[in-house]
Parts: structure tokens; C-alpha cells; sequence
């Protein structure tokens, strides 16, 4: 509960002057309803105590911190809106009530009214430490430091902005509940954006925002990101259950409350009527999860509902459970017991299914702390609302030490692909399934199929790197064998004994995976050295190659694969971390930049207005029959001509239509929008020639409109990714609209369908490309 503290001491920031760069509103603030918008009742209290006065200290109290921070950030938002056409200073206090609702500290919150100023103002990191103090500032900067990178891949791209909130986490985890609560309240706003748009940041989300919050303990972020995402991803399958559960609602809490009743009376009659008991309704997201893991229909999934007990103490959970399993039926296996075992993100609780009324239901015990720690995380943790660095000791030493193995792979294993890389961070993410013990009784978790070898590197990388063999419950085991919940593993060690890429067939967990390669590539490195610089050699020749290897465009290429120096660059290519065709694609490039730097830079309309010259002086051949086989069957020896209205390619459905007077016969595509005008009699079948097409390769013109980020240098972007595709532009218009996206009208010549859908996809993945389509020429 934050405390109400008057005096100028507190309320300084409010008026302490800001930064002369920043286009601020002047306005008399007295009060909540002065700023002219909806705000929390906590925070208008905050306002109310702390009014705004004289004065130029940072606040040194929370009500005081937190007034002057929404106060700063609501005048450096002043007069910007957000997609939805409201203010944007919504946004941060939106975010700011989230991270108050899960228990965050005040300096949190601040940061949270504060998240987005550094990136989308004028304001500086100094001067946030200036009004808010050094703990603000880091928060502000660790999740400003989370975007504002490009990349030409998405992939990339997303490979990067991971890596950056991992390090930022590693550094104070209090960073990414910022992060995630500006994640959720995105996710409620999503409907101002395009369908193309909401669908990537709600797979995303899906992917690697609701495992976070899940692996952050914090369950209440955790279930609403992932139903939110569930209604974008899959709107028919949302509806649908949510449909199900609305028109089960009144039975099922009719069956819940009655079975509540009983529980409460038996737990009454054994002394325990202090212990809380209530229903619990399943999210939409985890019934359909259930419902397409276990292949069963809504009615088949018993646990839509559950019930819930909060019990005083942890004696008092077990005598509870004693009652539960008096009162119903257990099923057998479906007992869990998480407060002996935790799970590794610090959630506990018991768990037991029982048959209820005539009905199976799934009954949840815990304390009251327990329950605070469920559904806040990691925000519930003392240690987190005064210094965030997760390097603790005990059990939090064990609760991120799968942060600490992604930072620690990170460093040591840059360089590796990006898909790969996103691919462990994504398998990382979610709950581990198995359980084992160590020699000393410590528990140890692990994915579910784990071994030996996973078990050794999820110990130290040094076990991993030197293991030679386990005893499973005393026992001499093979290294593959799975590990069950339960077992005692001793992992036999020997200085001699390494890694064999033979591992990489049966470990289940990404950290034994990287570790693996890692050690290979370094124990290897010389021979990786040779065989990479072999592989270059014979794509580039041997004429200048040295100069080549040695030179600054060969060292960028090196940077842009997160590698420090070419060597590791070669060392790389010859193990397999990066590919061959990435590495001669980006040295391409950046020799081609290279070369062009001595020329003066051309924006977009001018490099437009060349390739339309170039274009002119050399127009796309007409089409001809004569001679030749016809490129479309049914047509021999007549004259016809392609629709511009809908550009027809090979592999596309086609129809031909007969031109009142003498126009002869013109092509379009049978989903072509001007065929709804051309009388059925007038139509002619036809079909494309599939040995004329292959042996002429003609190329036919295609208009496509593509929507960007209106900044110099990215028609050229664009056209250099066609160009290493070896397809021709012929023509190329830009339309620009100054705070707007910029429209590039380009007229490329292929030769089929397939080749149209490739086109598009690579443009569709460059950063800065924000919706592209398919025109008519001219249109």
C-alpha cells in the first residue's frame, strides 16, 4: 500500500522544469480531472497528496515518485495519439496500472508511466536520472534498449531483440515486467492495426510473451496474453469455445456451488473453517490447448472448471487435501504435490483431481503467499522490489538458472543462426515435466525426455563437457536413457572424456545441445578454419581472394553474423554456424555498398524516376505467336494480349474473352474482377502451354504495390533484394505523404506464379516493408 506524504520534498518533480528541447503544453494542473482524462483511482489519491508546488528534488517518497512520473510523461506525450485515434498518454498509464495491479515496486511503476519518453521524445537518459533518480533511469533504458533495431530479416531481427531482453533481464529482471505489461496492454489495443499485423505480434506473443510471463511465475499476465492471442490466431475456434462454456455456465455454477458448500461444512467439522474454498474457471486457451492435446471434444474435458482452497498455513494444505480425498473419490495419477516439488519459476500448490458430483474436477491447495506468488511471479518477491538482479543464491539461484544458461550461451555461442537461436529460446521457455534428484537430495528440473547428458550440462558445462557415464538410482544407465520423475542421478566424470556429436541424436534441452557444438567448434577450430576458407575459395576463385578475405568488406560481413574477426567468420562457415549463401549474399551487399559510396546518395522519387528511364529504353517484348509454340493452348495462330487488369502468369487459372469490334482476344485470370462484365458466350477456354512456357522462359510484367517506411535508401533496399534475385524492374513509381507510410508502385517482369509468391515473400520479410499487393498495370 503506498503511503500519503505531502511536502515539497515529495512533490518537486511535478514542476521541476523539463527539458527546453521538449514541445510542451503550458497548463495550470491543480488536480486529477485538470488532465483531462480517465485515470486510476490510485493514481488521482497519488495527485490528491501529492499536489503539484515548487521545487527541484527528485521525489524521495512513492505517491510523490509516482505523481511527478505520469505528470512528466503525460506533457512530453502531450498532443500524440495512437493508432486508435486516443491519446497516447493512455498507454503508460495503462501499463503503470498493470504492473500496480501484480504488485510491482513504485520505481517500477514509474517506469512504466515513462517506458516509451527516451524512444519517442526528446528526453535523454541523464535527465530521467536527473527528476526520477539512477534506479528509474536503468529500468527506462533496460526496456528502451529492447527495440529500435532493424534488420533485413525478420528473423533476424527477432533473434536480436531476444538476445537484447535476455541481457537486459540478466541485469534486473524488473526490466521485462515492464515489457510484458506493455505487451498485454498492446494486445487489448490490437484492433486499430492491420490483420497482417495483429496476426505477427499475437504469434509472437503466443510464442515467446505468454511462456515468459509463465516462467516468470506471473500467472495473471500469463493466461490473458495467451486468450488474447487465441482470439487473433484462431477467431473461429475462440468463439466456439467460448460459445461452449457461456451456454454451460449457469449448470456448471449451479454443480460448483453446491460442491463448494460441502467442502466448506467438512472442512468446518475437522477444525479447518478458516480455509478458503471457491471456484476457479479454466481461460479459453488452455480448455482448446487440452481439448487439441488430448484429441477430445468441449464435453470430454472435465476440468473446464476447478475449485480452489487457500488454507492459513502449509500444515493446514495437507490436512485439507486429506479432507478432499475423503469427501470425493481421488483418480489415481492425477495427484501433483508442487509445494515438496516446485516448479522451476517458483510456483506451488497441490493438485488432485477427484470425482465430484457424478462429474470429475480438478481441486488446487496452497497458502495465501503461495496464491500471491501464482499469480504476480516474480513481482511477489521481496528481493525484486529493491535490487532486480536475479543473481541470487539457494532456490532463486535454481528459479533463473535457466536465464543464467541463456546469457551464458549467448556470450559464449555468438554467431550461431539465428533460426536455431530462436528456436532454443522458444523450446527454453516452457515448463519443465521432469523431475530428478542429485546425489545430495537437491531437485534438479528438466524437459520432459531429458537424459543424462542434459542433466550433466544443467549442472555445470564443465560436467557436461567431461561426463563419461551416469548410475540411475545406483545403477550404470546408457547416456541416452530418458529420465523419469524421481530418479537419483550421479553423473560419473573424467578429465579425459569429452563431448561426442553422437549426444546431439538423444538430448532433449537446448543448453546440451549449444554446449555440445560449442565445444566442438572450439576443440575443432583450426580444421573449421580450413574447411570454411576452402568452401570460400572455390565460389570466389582464386584471383584476389586474399585481398578479399583480409579486406573491410569481408571483416562487416564477420560483424553481421555477431562474429568478432574473420576467422571466426571461416571457423563458422566450415562448421556449419552460419551458411555458405548468407555469407556471399551480405558480402555481395556490402561490397555493392562500397562501391556506391563514392556516389552521391539518391532518394527515393529520383532512383524512381532512373529505373522508369531504364525502363522506357527497354520495353517488354510483345507478345507473338508466330514462329513459335504458343504459350497458351487453344490459341494457335490467333492474336491475343495479356489483361492489365490482372497481369495473368504461368501456373495461373485463365480464361480468354472475345473483344466487340476487331480487338482480337484478351487473357485474364479467372478470378479477374472484370470478368463479372464479359457475357458468358463471349468467353473462351484456355489453359497455359507448360512445355512453351519452360522452353521460351518468357517473362511477363506484374504490378505490385508495397506500403513502407517512408526513409531514404529504402526503394534501393528493395530493388538490391530483386536484383540478387535476378528479376528485372521495368518501372517504378513512389508516392509520398510527409508522417505517413510511403507507396512504391514497382512493375517487375517474371515468369510464372511460383516465382510472383517468392517475389513477394522476400519483400514481404524486409524490415521496413509494411503490406505489399498485387495491381493491375496502370492501376
Amino acid at each position: 500500500m503506498l503511503q500519503a506524504v505531502t511536502g515539497t520534498a515529495a512533490a518537486a518533480a511535478l514542476d521541476a522544469p523539463l527539458p527546453a528541447a521538449s514541445p510542451l503544453g503550458l497548463r495550470s494542473i491543480h488536480g486529477p480531472a485538470d488532465y483531462g482524462i480517465q485515470l486510476p483511482e490510485w493514481l488521482c489519491r497519488c495527485i490528491e497528496h501529492v499536489p503539484p508546488g515548487v521545487g527541484d528534488s527528485c521525489p524521495t517518497d512513492a505517491e510523490g515518485l509516482l505523481a511527478a512520473a505520469f505528470h512528466f510523461a503525460f506533457q512530453l506525450h502531450d498532443g500524440q495519439v495512437r493508432a486508435s485515434g486516443e491519446p497516447y498518454i493512455c498507454h503508460p498509464v495503462a501499463v503503470a496500472d498493470l504492473l500496480r495491479d501484480i504488485g510491482a515496486s513504485a520505481g517500477v511503476i514509474a517506469a512504466g508511466f515513462l517506458h516509451d519518453v527516451v524512444e519517442d521524445t526528446d528526453v535523454t537518459p541523464e535527465e530521467i536520472e536527473q527528476h526520477f533518480g539512477a534506479e528509474v533511469r536503468g529500468l527506462v533504458e533496460g526496456v528502451t534498449k529492447l527495440g529500435g533495431i532493424h534488420f533485413t530479416n525478420k528473423t533476424e531481427a527477432q533473434a536480436e531483440n531476444l538476445r537484447r531482453m535476455f541481457l537486459a533481464m540478466a541485469s534486473d529482471i524488473r526490466v521485462v515486467l515492464v515489457k510484458l505489461a506493455d505487451r498485454l496492454h498492446n494486445m487489448r489495443t490490437l484492433g486499430a492495426l492491420k490483420p497482417e499485423k495483429q496476426q505477427r505480434i499475437a504469434r509472437e506473443t503466443r510464442e515467446i510473451y505468454g511462456p515468459l510471463a509463465n516462467r516468470l511465475g506471473i500467472g495473471r499476465f500469463k493466461w490473458e496474453l495467451e486468450d488474447l492471442a487465441f482470439k487473433i490466431l484462431e477467431p473461429e475456434a475462440y468463439r466456439d469455445v467460448q460459445q461452449q462454456v457461456a451456454s454451460k455456465r449457469s449448470d456448471r455454477e449451479e454443480r460448483l456451488g453446491v460442491t463448494v458448500q460441502l467442502l466448506r461444512d467438512r472442512l468446518a467439522a475437522v477444525g479447518l473453517a478458516d480455509c478458503e474454498v471457491s471456484g476457479r474457471p479454466k481461460h479459453l486457451y488452455g480448455i482448446w490447448s487440452k481439448m487439441q492435446r488430448q484429441q477430445k471434444a468441449f464435453h470430454e474435458i472435465y476440468d473446464v472448471a476447478a475449485l480452489r482452497i487457500i488454507c492459513p498455513n502449509l500444515e493446514t494444505c495437507y490436512r485439507a487435501l486429506a479432507v478432499v480425498h475423503d469427501t470425493f473419490r481421488p483418480i489415481p495419477g492425477r495427484f501433483k504435490d508442487y509445494i515438496g516439488l516446485p516448479k522451476p519459476n517458483g510456483y506451488q500448490s497441490l493438485h488432485t483431481a477427484v470425482i465430484g458430483r457424478h462429474r470429475p474436477i480438478e481441486v488446487q491447495i496452497r497458502t495465501a503467499e503461495m496464491h500471491r506468488v501464482a499469480e504476480f511471479g516474480i513481482a511477489a518477491h521481496w528481493k525484486y522490489k529493491e535490487g532486480g538482479s536475479p543473481a541470487a543464491t539457494g532456490a532463486d539461484a535454481e528459479r533463473f538458472n535457466w536465464l543464467r544458461q541463456l546469457v551464458d550461451w549467448q556470450k559464449d555461442g555468438v554467431g550461431d543462426d539465428s533460426s536455431d537461436f530462436l528456436r532454443s529460446i522458444k523450446e527454453d521457455l516452457f515448463d519443465e515435466e521432469v523431475f530428478v534428484f542429485t546425489p545430495k537430495g537437491d531437485v534438479v528440473g528438466l524437459r520432459k525426455g531429458s537424459t543424462a547428458v542434459d542433466f550433466a550440462y544443467r549442472i555445470h558445462s564443465e560436467v557436461g563437457n567431461h561426463c563419461q557415464g551416469v548410475r540411475i538410482n545406483d545403477r550404470l544407465s546408457p547416456l541416452a536413457t530418458p529420465l523419469q520423475n524421481g530418479d537419483f542421478v550421479q553423473v560419473v566424470t573424467s578429465k579425459s572424456a569429452h563431448p561426442s556429436l553422437d549426444w546431439l541424436n538423444f538430448v532433449a534441452t537446448p543448453t546440451a545441445r549449444n554446449r555440445i557444438r560449442q565445444w566442438y567448434k572450439k576443440s575443432h577450430r583450426e580444421e573449421n578454419i580450413q574447411r570454411g576458407t576452402s568452401m570460400l575459395e572455390r565460389e570466389l576463385g582464386r584471383d584476389g581472394f586474399d585481398a578479399l578475405l583480409h579486406g573491410e568488406a569481408m571483416a562487416k560481413v564477420a560483424r553481421r553474423c555477431n562474429l568478432v574477426a574473420t576467422e571466426d567468420l571461416l571457423a563458422a562457415i566450415g562448421f556449419g554456424g552460419v551458411t555458405l549463401h548468407q555469407v556471399l549474399n551480405r558480402l555481395r551487399e556490402e561490397l555493392r555498398l562500397a562501391s556506391a559510396e563514392a556516389q552521391p546518395v539518391l532518394s527515393n522519387e529520383e532512383l524512381a524516376r532512373k529505373v522508369e528511364a531504364q525502363g522506357a529504353a527497354a520495353p517488354v517484348a510483345p507478345v507473338s505467336t508466330h514462329g513459335e509454340a504458343s504459350p497458351i493452348l487453344g490459341l494457335e495462330g490467333l492474336e491475343y494480349r495479356l489483361g492489365g487488369c490482372c497481369s495473368p502468369l504461368p501456373g495461373e487459372a485463365i480464361v480468354g474473352t472475345v473483344a466487340l469490334g476487331n480487338h482480337g482476344i484478351t487473357i485474364h485470370r479467372q478470378d479477374c474482377a472484370n470478368l463479372s462484365a464479359v457475357p458468358v458466350e463471349r468467353r473462351l477456354p484456355v489453359q497455359w502451354n507448360p512445355q512453351a512456357a519452360e522452353a521460351l522462359r518468357r517473362r511477363y510484367p506484374v504490378q505490385l504495390r508495397i506500403e513502407v517506411l517512408d526513409r531514404v535508401g529504402v526503394l534501393k533496399d528493395i530493388l538490391t533484394r530483386l536484383s540478387d534475385h535476378r528479376i528485372n524492374v521495368s518501372d517504378a513509381r513512389v508516392r509520398t505523404n510527409p508522417g505517413k507510410p510511403a507507396r512504391i508502385d514497382l512493375r517487375v517482369e517474371l515468369q510464372s506464379a511460383h516465382q510472383l509468391r517468392d517475389t513477394m515473400d522476400q519483400i514481404r520479410s524486409m524490415a521496413d516493408v509494411l503490406d505489399i499487393a498485387r495491381t493491375g498495370i496502370g492501376s
